[in-house]
């Protein structure tokens, strides 16, 4: 038999024992008498040991493999005399007796070890080499015991999994599709669906009240260190419930997650609505794991001759704790850092708030030390602490103000990976005003129902509408979201005509829910999870790229497959599809 025991199992009970390892050669170390050899499978490493003295023959075999050969060993488990704590095979080796090379191996393009010397690009080409490196390993071994906790803790609650199509109907409200011709349908298209939304709502119309899916999920959107054109949620939906329900319930699996994996429990999550998230954080998915909370100090500061401050719409600032000792030299690098397009300030101002309660600021020569300890005390500092002050549109001005806290953060320390601060955000706006196609859209999907209280502004301000919706957010990530849904067939109507909908559109497009919601809709509302945002949380890591065993690049590409690919004439023809030059600018 190729292996009676893994590379990762044998201890010290099974010295004397004759055992058959399988695996690939990590590495091997010729010293004259003697040649070592570590063995690796993805349960770990052993340790085996070739004699020249007592068999000169089957050491010279063992002096002539690779780094990665497949091989066989059978040998006899000893003791070390030289332990190695480090791994857990460390009390133990195995004297060999046979050697099989399964198969030889090209040398590898990088090393398989923890540290590897292959960029990105090089470990994506060759992923089925960087998939036996120990960190993508622990990767996967964490997003399956993930996912085996969740299926554990929805079934314990009466969820069934049930899966939902691939090949669906495109819509084109949200990011846009991956489309899908048909050939049995000359000139139609399937979409790869977004999500399940519509499927699991009609699921609690055939009265599954609960249903659950790990499903995969796939948009066609530019890609950044947390997005893959395709992906996969923990995907829920229930009926008969409120939003009090769904938060319980998912906070509850969000901290039974944490108590199993990490061995810590944050406690009940605090709620936080849109508008306090977006005034005292700058956005809807804020870090709490730290303070730093943005001030408003329009009041303060405007009306003392300082043109930047009286023109600006909002003048915000934060404290940056023990920062007051900055340089000139790291005040203009923070400033040119604030001003790059992405964060999009026109400038920074500073107050620096020295230990002996003294102050100096970039603007001295416009505010007093009495307006600028005020301005201080707005913003929480302490004696030692750097205020640093953005002005101009709100929206702009928040959203940067939001980014430089997050920055200091990063520069400071403060961002923990190992420390977890989740909450929800709540009541977010249902609709928002796009002033380019002069129309409302829907902020979170045309199924979300709005507040029951805020119905009526629908007719005469819908502007101010606020959801029933909510999303997860974990130490800054938006882990996932979701809403109570419109059941009553006449609301469902109003909210299409509201996003521009003609009733024809609706029928055209959504005309298989409405039909469904004619025949007895429950109340209903559900959640998804971004299930490789939870695993690259969980793991400590901002990309999710390490936590899925074949991702894309930052250009949607699979190097290692080299897909997207062309394909035949003879395909496109049975499409009836005819391919056309790509635009150029």
């Amino acid at each position: 038999m190729y292996r009676t025991h893994t590379c990762g199992e044998l201890t010290i009970n099974h010295v004397n024992q004759i055992v058959n390892l399988s695996g690939w050669v990590q590495r091997s170390r010729d010293l004259g008498g003697m040649t070592f050899l570590d063995l690796r499978d993805r349960y770990g490493i052993t340790q085996v040991i070739f004699n020249m003295d007592t068999q000169a023959e089957l050491c010279n075999k063992a002096r002539k493999l690779g780094r990665e050969f497949v091989v066989s060993i059978t040998g006899l488990v000893a003791e070390r005399s030289n332990k190695n704590p480090k791994i857990a095979t460390g009390d133990i080796e195995v004297i060999a007796q046979k050697l099989v090379i399964l198969n030889e191996s090209a040398l590898p393009p990088f090393t398989i070890e923890d540290q590897s010397d292959g960029g990105d690009e090089l470990r994506m080409k060759y992923r089925y080499l960087d998939l036996r490196r120990n960190p993508l390993k622990n990767n996967l071994q964490l997003r399956h015991n993930l996912a085996i906790l969740t299926r554990n803790y929805l079934n314990d609650l009466g969820f069934l999994e049930i899966e939902t199509p691939y090949l669906i109907k495109s819509t084109p409200e949200g990011a846009r599709d991956f489309v899908v011709p048909s050939r049995m349908n000359p000139n139609q298209f399937y979409a790869l669906p977004q999500s399940p939304q519509t499927f699991k709502q009609i699921l609690m119309v055939a009265g599954y009240d609960r249903y659950f899916q790990i499903v995969r999920c796939f948009r066609d959107e530019d890609l950044r260190a947390d997005r893959q054109p395709e992906f996969t949620q923990i995907d829920c939906e229930m009926s008969f419930i409120e939003q009090e329900d769904i938060l319980n319930i998912f906070e509850g699996m969000a901290r039974h997650l944490f108590q199993k994996v990490k061995e810590t429990d944050p406690g009940k999550f605090p709620r936080m609505t849109f508008t306090d998230a977006m005034k005292f954080y700058g956005c809807d998915k804020p870090d709490i794991r730290f303070e730093m909370k943005i001030t408003d100090l329009n009041n303060l500061v405007k009306g003392h001759d300082f043109s930047i401050f009286d023109n600006a719409q909002l003048v915000a600032g934060i404290a940056a704790p023990g920062c007051s000792e900055y340089t000139r030299k790291e005040l203009d690098a923070l400033t040119e850092w604030a001003k790059r397009p992405q964060i999009g300030a026109s400038g920074l101002v500073y107050i620096k708030c020295n230990a002996d309660g003294s102050f100096k600021s970039s603007v001295d020569k416009f505010y007093s030390p009495e307006i600028l300890r005020k301005i201080a005390d707005a913003c929480k500092a302490e004696p030692g602490d750097l205020v640093l002050i953005l002005a101009g549109a709100e929206a702009r001005t928040r959203k940067a103000t939001g980014e430089l806290r997050l920055e200091m953060a990063n520069r400071l320390g403060l961002r923990n990976p190992e420390v977890f601060a989740p909450l929800w955000v709540i009541d977010f706006p249902l609709l928002e005003w796009d002033e380019e196609t002069n129309r409302f859209y829907a902020m979170h999907h045309p199924f979300t129902s709005p507040k029951p209280e805020d119905i009526e502004l629908l007719k005469t301000d819908p502007g101010k509408v606020r959801a029933n919706a909510y999303d997860m957010v974990i130490n800054g990530v938006e882990v996932g979201g979701g809403s109570i849904r419109i059941h009553n067939k006449q609301l469902q109507r109003q909210m299409f005509t509201l996003l521009g909908f003609s009733a024809e559109e609706a029928q055209n497009q959504f005309g298989f829910l409405m039909n469904a919601f004619e025949y007895g809709a429950p109340p209903h509302g559900g959640i998804a999870l971004g299930f490789d945002r939870l695993c690259s949380l969980f793991g400590g890591s901002e990309s999710i790229r390490d936590f899925i065993a074949f991702p894309k690049n930052n250009s949607g590409r699979d190097v290692m497959a080299d897909s997207p690919a062309p394909i035949k004439q003879q395909q496109l023809d049975e499409l009836c599809l005819q391919l056309v030059k790509p635009k150029t600018e």
